[in-house]
Parts: structure tokens; sequence; C-alpha cells
């Protein structure tokens, strides 16, 4: 599975750069690009079918958090907003040739529910659905989501997209993240995905472990 690159290429985000009327035409131009990229992996090696995971970031508001200590019922965002741009994000990505939606990165559920509907929409109007991954984000040692949710409550408020796999990136490295991942794969009834950071960040924001350190913890988790 090859996903786009297309983490921050909705209209909310892309509004910073004066950007937002690209949207469409980016994620599906992404999804074209890696569309092509894997049909020409398949081609050379059909025993390995490839997919393309169009891939749904959680934007740079929340639906959840003030933005304002001094006023905690303040909203840069609403419900409304997310669903509208998610719903246009996920438009471009099955039209250039995505084969599956991936919501990453979530550190808001609200943000999360409003990718789920914006998808829900989606297959109702086109008549047909693509399988969904859904992946979290514990953002550190407390075991929570940035909005407060340890990793059952997080399965227990995504089970209702029904998606073929939900897990865990971002912020921790693999040896961090592997409890949080264990208790995903003890509570769901789907398929548990994973792909952590290679460590945590150094002062400098970068990452000191290296390629084999990483697959040696990495390996353990589908043999566990």
């Amino acid at each position: 599975v090859v996903a786009t690159n297309t983490f921050s290429a909705q209209r909310i985000s892309q509004a910073d750069y004066g950007m937002e009327e690209l949207s469409y035409e980016m994620n599906y131009e992404a999804a074209k690009l890696a569309r092509a990229a894997a049909d020409k992996a398949f081609a050379a090696d059909p025993d390995r079918p490839r997919f393309v995971a169009g891939g749904l970031g959680p934007t740079n508001r929340t639906a959840s958090i003030s933005p304002d200590v001094n006023d905690p019922g303040m909203r840069n965002i609403s419900y409304e907003q997310l669903v509208d741009a998610y719903l246009e994000q996920a438009q471009g990505l099955v039209d250039g040739g995505a084969d599956l939606l991936l919501i990453e990165t979530i550190f808001d559920t609200l943000n999360a529910k409003a990718a789920i509907f914006a998808l829900e929409t989606l297959f109702e109007q086109r008549g047909r659905r693509w399988p969904v991954i859904i992946s979290g984000t514990i953002t550190d040692a407390s075991g929570r989501t940035l909005s407060g949710q340890v990793t059952e409550a997080f399965w227990n408020s995504m089970r209702h997209a029904r998606p073929l796999a939900i897990g865990l990136n971002c912020a921790l490295g693999a040896r961090e993240i592997r409890p949080y991942l264990a208790e995903l794969s003890r509570v769901a009834d789907c398929f548990v995905s994973c792909y952590p950071n290679a460590g945590l960040p150094n002062a400098f924001g970068e990452y000191d472990e290296t390629p084999a350190q990483m697959a040696e913890v990495i390996e353990e988790f589908g043999s566990a």
C-alpha cells in the first residue's frame, strides 16, 4: 500500500497559503501519481498486488479544543466546514484512482468523525464503498490523544465506521507505541495497523533511530 502525499491537501489547511481552491486538483493529481507508481510496480511483479491509499490528515484546526485558553468555548472551525473540506478532498482522491481512504494522524476524534461523515456522504453519492483505514495518534506517555481519549475509547468512537483497519501513527517511536498498539489489538474487531516515527525526535527535531533499529522493533509487532 502506498499513501498519497495529501496530509494537508484540504482547503482548511491550504487556506494558510491562499491555495484552498486547488484542493480538489491537489488530491486528484496526487492520487494519479500514486496510481501510476503502483500500477508500474504491479506490472513488474504481478504476484504482489499494489494499492493506493488516499490520505486525509487531521487539518490544522481542532473541533474539540479552544485555541484561546481564556475562552474554552471558542472554536475556529465548525463540524460542517470540516465535513465539506474532507468531502472535496476525498472526491479528488477517488477520482484520481485511490483504492482505499486513510484517515490518519487523528489527534481530535471530532475531526475524525467529520471525515467519516464526509466519506459516508461520498459513498452514498457514488453508489459504492471504498475500504477505510483509520489511524490515531497517542501524543505522549499519558496514553491519550490530544482530545483526551485512551486507546479503547478511541476505538469505541471509531468502530461505527466499519474500518478495514484501525491503527496508530506519528508522535511516538516504535518502542513507545507498542503498549497502545497491543491495547488496540485487544479491543478492535478489524485489522490493526501501525506506522510509528523512527524513535522520538532529538533536541533538533531530527530522528536518530536507524532503519535497522526500527525494523527490529516493528518485526516483533507482526509475530506477537
